[in-house]
């Protein structure tokens, strides 16, 4: 019977013999070779290769089909051809040539078969060529560009090989992630963390739309951040092709700027562009990178960034800040609100406060901006908020409003005397006329604010801070104490967290009712809270945790989530076990999507289809690598809060919630 080798058995060895691998020789291990008839893949110093055996004789082939670069290791040998498994070429198994009549061949490599054992001899390798991926990675650089979250994956090949390479110089940081839209949601994380860009990273097709739930909260959020899409190679674009969507269009909606890198285009520019859009716009700058076009040949330098932006420094006219101080000197009990866009100008918001003796609320997204142990410090307004913020909103007779939405969640009162200080003209009475618009930065506005108030006499709310504050925590401790047998209480998970919490730490929360706990319960330091704001996307938490940590790896990081949030990105844990990221995680497990139960109630819907079946989450942690820490009583709380700060690497807390006791 045929083994369907015997067509080659009288081929002759030429090889030479071999040296080793200073001369491109290198001997392959017994257990790689192939069985007669069969061939097999394998890589060599980096390369890969095909090894086939026919007739007794070992071959060794470039595992590329040369017509669609198929891998002919893949193949078969049938009737003594090797057969590409993509589209059924034919190729001897030994010398890679096709049948006659055709002119493609795979490349062959020397084969030295030996008593010592079998030797390939493989080419030198060709000398590095700077490509257009090359280009555009340091220019991203060169613009402060340092951390990349991604999926790599075979429409982006030239462009992860350039992130490779500058990883290897120490210039980059690439974090690998399981979902694309973790990739996203991190990079939001870092860019509100730092009002610099991360970028986010991924294939075509559904690796590129798996990125835009994310990047529509860096969108809503005002968050910098570049995403780079691979594309399919040029030539089928359009035509239908494997992976084939038209990214430009389905990313028109999310980005402030958008571009396809073509073969003829200034790369390094449009990089360039990129950057100076996701910062001077506050968002999404988007570039798509066709196959070919990432590893063609560039002799271009990286585009630097000098001369390319201005500090967003808008000083805000003198006339307009007198007619707001002359407002604010005249009322007897002002507030100042603040909101996510005041976060660099902390300092100047609290000498505001304090030369008025004027409470300070907070919206959601600007939560710990004061800290709650400031004798002004008020909390959260709105719908997260505390009764100690509303008191003093509804008891003041005009409202400082600095960097904050007025969106229906934040709670400001649209009937009262408004001062709006913020440095976005679109911002500016957005929702409702405002009696006093102060067009600047917050902190060159909050200054000259302060400056006017030389004669003011306002009425000391301090006292008033205090004692709604006392009436607040006597109603927490009521809550802490409640207990059904059931499962913890929310009010007392974040009394825990509270204490334990790290000054320096940075928070990240998902969506969901331990997201209003969170705001309500969680008494700040100054530790600032990354949410989904105004997407209000579940799923973030977790993934951003991992965003946070990359901006600042010296911060404790806390992630706060539910176990509905949680579940959509549950493998991400993977990813901080792998890149040994220190997410201290919190997860609040109430076995349901308890915030829809609870609107459904309201709305008067029976509930439906909000359970959620779950794994022990601790045990889960622990099979990812990660420790996992479960809480099932409000006594062991303190203790585990104590032990997941004390321990090194991903810890998962666990803690069974009574989904009643909010």
């Amino acid at each position: 019977m045929s083994d369907g080798c015997d067509r080659v058995r009288m081929t002759q060895n030429t090889a030479p013999p071999a040296v080793g691998p200073a001369d491109g020789w290198h001997r392959l291990d017994p257990d790689d070779l192939p069985d007669e008839g069969r061939v097999g893949s394998l890589v060599v110093d980096g390369r890969p290769v095909a090894l086939t055996r026919c007739g007794g004789r070992v071959g060794a082939l470039e595992n590329r089909c040369p017509h669609q670069g198929g891998p002919v290791g893949e193949g078969s040998i049938e009737n003594g051809w090797l057969r590409c498994p993509w589209h059924g070429y034919d190729y001897d198994p030994l010398t890679g040539r096709p049948p006659e009549g055709f002119a493609d061949a795979v490349t062959s490599y020397d084969v030295d078969e030996r008593a010592d054992g079998v030797f390939v001899r493989l080419p030198a390798r060709a000398a590095t060529v700077r490509t257009v991926g090359d280009v555009v990675v340091e220019t991203l650089i060169a613009h402060g560009v340092d951390t990349v979250f991604g999926m790599v994956g075979h429409s982006n090949l030239g462009l992860a090989d350039a992130m490779r390479k500058a990883e290897e110089r120490g210039q980059l940081r690439y974090i690998g992630i399981r979902h694309e839209g973790a990739a996203s949601f991190a990079a939001s994380a870092y860019g509100k963390l730092t009002g610099r860009p991360a970028a986010c990273f991924a294939i075509a097709g559904p690796g590129s739309t798996n990125l835009l739930t994310g990047l529509y909260d860096a969108k809503l959020d005002g968050s910098p951040v570049i995403a780079l899409s691979g594309q399919v190679p040029s030539s089928v674009l359009g035509r239908g092709a494997f992976q084939d969507v038209d990214l430009q269009a389905v990313f028109r909606d999310v980005s402030a700027w958008n571009a396809t890198v073509a073969a003829g285009s200034d790369h390094g520019e449009l990089t360039a562009l990129a950057v100076k859009h996701a910062v001077d716009s506050r968002g999404v700058a988007h570039l798509v990178f066709p196959d070919e076009v990432q590893v063609e040949p560039s002799t271009a330098a990286a585009v630097q960034p000098t001369g390319r932006s201005a500090a967003r420094c808008i000083k805000p006219d003198d006339q307009v800040v007198e007619d707001a101080a002359r407002a604010i000197r005249a009322a007897k009990r002002p507030v100042v609100i603040a909101g996510a866009g005041a976060r660099d100008a902390q300092r100047e918001l609290v000498a505001f406060a304090e030369a008025l003796n004027a409470p300070v609320l907070t919206t959601f997204r600007a939560k710990g901006l004061v800290p709650d142990t400031h004798p002004l410090g008020a909390g959260v307004l709105g719908r997260s908020g505390t009764p100690v913020a509303s008191w003093l909103m509804n008891e003041s007779d005009l409202l400082v409003v600095v960097g904050a939405s007025f969106s229906n969640h934040t709670g400001i009162a649209p009937y009262k005397e408004i001062v709006q200080v913020d440095d976005e003209p679109a911002s500016i009475g957005r929702f409702h006329a405002v009696a006093h618009a102060v067009l600047g930065d917050a902190s060159l506005a909050l200054s000259a604010l302060t400056d006017a108030m030389v004669g003011a006499t306002p009425t000391d709310q301090r006292p008033d801070v205090a004692a709604r504050w006392e009436l607040w925590r006597a109603e927490k401790r009521r809550r802490v104490a409640d207990d059904r047998g059931r499962g913890v209480s929310a009010a007392a998970v974040f009394e825990a967290l509270s204490e334990a919490l790290p000054q320096e730490a940075v928070v990240t929360v998902d969506v969901g009712n331990h997201a209003y706990s969170l705001g309500r319960y969680l008494e700040s330091k100054g530790q600032p809270v990354l949410m989904s704001g105004y997407l209000g996307s579940i799923g973030f938490g977790y993934p951003a945790a991992i965003g946070a940590w990359a901006a600042d790896p010296y911060r404790p990081v806390v992630a706060v989530t539910g176990d509905g949030g949680f579940g959509q990105y549950a493998m991400e844990i993977t990813t901080a076990v792998k890149h040994g990221i220190p997410v201290k995680h919190v997860l609040l497990d109430n076995h349901g999507l308890g915030k829809i139960a609870k609107e459904q109630v309201a709305g008067d819907f029976p509930v439906w289809h909000t359970s959620l079946h779950n794994p022990d989450w601790a045990a889960y942690a622990e099979l990812c690598g990660a420790t996992g820490i479960k809480v099932t009583t409000r006594e062991q709380l303190p203790e585990a809060m104590a032990r997941m700060f004390a321990t090194e690497g991903p810890v998962l807390l666990h803690v069974e919630q009574d989904a009643a006791l909010l």
